[in-house]
Order: structure tokens, then C-alpha cells, then sequence
């Protein structure tokens, strides 16, 4: 691919060169001025970064692809969150301050894999662009210009170009961008392709879900989206004791609350098994990485099932959610992590691939009354505690264990 720009001196352009464009991905930002600011480093490295001021109007229809978050507010049509402060304040600037906000707003950072600059016309040609920090910016400008009529392409803003075609590189750019708006760890992962592998695996058994992949991917029955962290967590609650790998005896209560360590562990994993970081290939780390791939699309089929499991009918506890005629409809999570905890027992390493195998003669009802008992007396009938108590999981596990050896 053309690299446009590399030897570092505005005089030296090619505007001969035309761009191939086979996916028609090309998209015409018209601007006010561009300089080429690449450091020697940059130059070295085959990539270049250019700064300019562009219209506000020229910012709306370019992508968000390779950004690790979209606009918090809106998106498709529905809206997610509320303004916050940050929002605000790049609006009051737009309609009290217009002539002030090239400086006094970040602008935005976009990446291309290609560029061919037209100076008389003024127009940047981008070969696959996408904004990689500033799509807060970029939400607000298009509801600034949806409310109003008047002109305002005097209104400029501040951007960055890098254009390079190392696709690491461009993840790693918009993952350390975006560090200062507290990105959510599922983005990170997500973006570094992480979580594609689980999700294929998960697939096997859920072929018509998704795991969420970033924040302002809202998980929901409509767009078949599930909680990637919550998937997490129960797996870390069945991993087995054979494949243990956090410090000290196995203690499955961090599962319930701690989403964050479920998703840094798994990243730990991954890297073990890929041979990446200090980690990298570690045998029993990637053991027991394989086992959250083999066992994912089991561990969500438990979840759900226990979410909603109906033996819980007739136990008369007040965390319970019921429909009119008394159906169970959701369970919470601190009751029903130390039951699925204890399935741990049923794991089972069959012809290499890991699997969840509860023996015929388990007895549901046992680990549900074993569940109300410590509910009831060891967490004061409070789901949270529950969660959090190592005892009701050791209670509940050991009639597993019993389950087990009888098979």
C-alpha cells in the first residue's frame, strides 16, 4: 500500500498517485490547512501524522470503526446514557463559545491506511479512516448541527491524521488514546481481539448469541448480545481445583463481585496461551485457558438455567422475582453463584476437550434446599452476602462432592 507523505516534507507530495479503492472505502475530508508534523521515529517506522483544522460539518459522516468506544449517547437510534458533564461542555461550547472551540476542544484523532492530499481543492482523500478518539466529540457535534439551521462551517476543529497500516499498531493507538476517558476493560479486550476465540467457542453451543465487545454494546434479547463479563465469572466459578491458578486454595467467591479480576484473569490467560507478556507460554495457564473455551457455551446454558431454575417454587424467599402465577422469573445472582460454583465437582476432562458432566443421579432439589438453608442462616437472607460468604459455597459444594463420588 502507498504511503503518502513518508519522506516528511510537505513539497515533496505525490499528487499524481491515485488511491485504489476496490471496497470503495475512500472518504473525502475537505479541511482548512494540514501540516505534516511526523517525528524521525515516525518516518522510520513507515507511518506519518499530520494536524490541521477541519469543519465541524466534515466530522460527522466519518467512521468509528477502529475506536474502542462509540458515543456513549446514542446509538442506533436508541438512546443509552444521558449526557454527562463532558457532553455538556462541548455543547455549551459550540453554542456560546463557536469561535472558541479549535481551542478549546481536543478535536479528534483519526487513522487511514492511506491519504492523497489535494491542495487547491483542499480535500484529504482517506483510505479506510475511522476516528480513534473523539467520537464523544463527534455525538455532540451531530446533535449540534440536527437542532440547528444557521450556518456554521465557520466552526472549526482541531485533528490528528495517522496514517499507517499496521493494524497492531492502529488497536494499540485507539486502546492508549482513550486510557484518559476510562475505557472499560471489555473494550480493551474486545478490541484486541481477545475475546473472538471465546466467542467462536461459545458459539458451538449458542450459535444465534454474541459476546459483548464493548462498553456501549448493550447486552439484550433484542440484538442477541450477552454479558461477556458475566460469562467470565461463572466460568472462573467452575473452574476446577486441578486448574487453579490464582493465589492460594480455591476460594470461588470472587467470581460473584469481582467482574474486573474474572476479565483481567482471562486476559492473563490468553496471553499464557498465545505466548504473549510475561506470562506467555505458561502450560498450565494455557490449560487452563482451554478449558474456558471448552466449557463457555455449557457455562451459559447453567447460568441461564439456574437464573430462572423453578425448583425454587415454594421456598417462600423474598429475593426471588415471581410473575402473577407464581413462575419464577430471576434469582439472584449471590444465591445461585455458590450453586453453580459447586458444579465445579462435575467438570471433566473427556478425549481432550473439557466438559460439564453432572452425574443422572444429582438431585436438584438437595442443592436447592442446601442453597435456601445457607441463605437463610450462614448470609441472613441477604443474596449479596450470600455471594460473598465462603461458607455457603463450601456447604453447598460438599454435597456435590458427594454427588460425585457416588457416580
Amino acid at each position: 500500500m502507498l504511503q503518502a507523505l513518508t519522506n516528511g516534507r510537505q513539497s515533496e507530495i505525490n499528487m499524481n498517485k491515485k488511491l485504489k479503492d476496490p471496497q470503495g472505502s475512500l472518504v473525502e475530508l475537505p479541511y482548512h490547512c494540514i501540516r505534516n508534523v511526523s517525528s524521525p521515529e515516525d518516518l522510520k517506522n513507515g507511518r506519518t501524522v499530520h494536524a490541521g483544522q477541519v469543519p465541524i460539518t466534515a466530522l460527522v459522516e466519518l467512521p468509528t470503526n477502529e475506536n474502542v468506544r462509540d458515543f456513549l449517547v446514542d446509538a442506533e437510534g436508541k438512546q443509552r446514557r444521558r449526557y454527562t458533564s463532558v457532553h455538556r461542555a462541548i455543547l455549551d461550547t459550540l453554542e456560546n463559545k463557536p469561535d472558541s472551540f479549535s481551542v478549546l476542544n481536543s478535536g479528534v484523532a483519526i487513522v487511514a491506511r492511506d491519504s492523497e492530499i489535494d491542495e487547491k481543492n483542499k480535500i484529504i482523500k482517506l483510505l479506510e479512516p475511522s476516528i480513534i478518539n473523539g467520537s464523544q466529540t463527534q455525538g455532540v457535534i451531530c446533535d449540534f448541527l440536527g437542532n440547528h439551521n444557521f450556518e456554521v462551517e465557520t466552526i472549526h476543529s482541531k485533528f490528528e491524521l495517522i496514517i499507517t497500516g499496521d493494524q497492531d499498531l492502529i488497536a494499540e493507538i485507539s486502546i492508549a488514546r482513550n486510557f484518559q476517558n476510562e475505557v472499560e476493560s471489555i473494550s480493551i479486550v474486545g478490541r484486541k481481539g481477545e475475546l473472538d476465540d471465546l466467542e467462536i467457542a461459545f458459539q458451538k453451543v449458542h450459535p444465534g448469541l454474541r459476546l459483548q465487545k464493548k462498553e456501549t454494546e448493550i447486552p439484550s434479547d433484542d440484538n442477541n448480545v450477552i454479558n461477556t463479563e458475566k460469562l467470565l465469572q461463572v466460568i472462573a466459578a467452575l473452574l476446577p481445583e486441578k486448574l487453579w491458578f490464582r493465589p492460594g486454595p480455591p476460594n470461588r467467591t470472587y467470581a460473584y463481585d469481582k467482574k474486573a479480576i474474572c476479565l483481567r484473569d482471562f486476559h492473563r490467560l490468553f496471553e499464557a496461551a498465545h505466548g504473549k507478556g510475561e506470562l506467555g507460554n505458561d502450560r498450565d495457564l494455557a490449560q487452563a485457558y482451554q478449558f474456558y473455551l471448552d466449557i463457555a457455551g455449557d457455562a451459559w446454558s447453567l447460568y441461564q438455567k439456574w437464573k430462572v431454575h423453578q425448583g425454587f417454587r415454594g421456598t417462600k424467599l423474598r429475593a426471588l422475582e415471581r410473575d402473577p402465577e407464581g413462575r419464577i422469573t430471576g434469582i439472584p445472582d449471590g444465591l445461585i453463584f455458590p450453586i453453580i460454583a459447586a458444579y465445579s465437582e462435575f467438570t471433566e476432562r473427556v478425549k481432550g476437550v473439557w466438559q460439564l458432566n453432572p452425574p443422572k443421579s444429582l438431585d436438584e432439589s438437595v442443592l436447592i434446599r442446601a442453597a435456601a438453608d445457607a441463605y437463610m442462616e450462614m448470609a441472613a437472607s441477604n443474596p449479596a452476602t450470600m455471594g460473598k460468604t465462603k461458607a455457603c459455597y463450601t456447604h453447598i459444594q460438599s454435597l456435590a462432592s458427594i454427588y460425585r463420588k457416588l457416580a
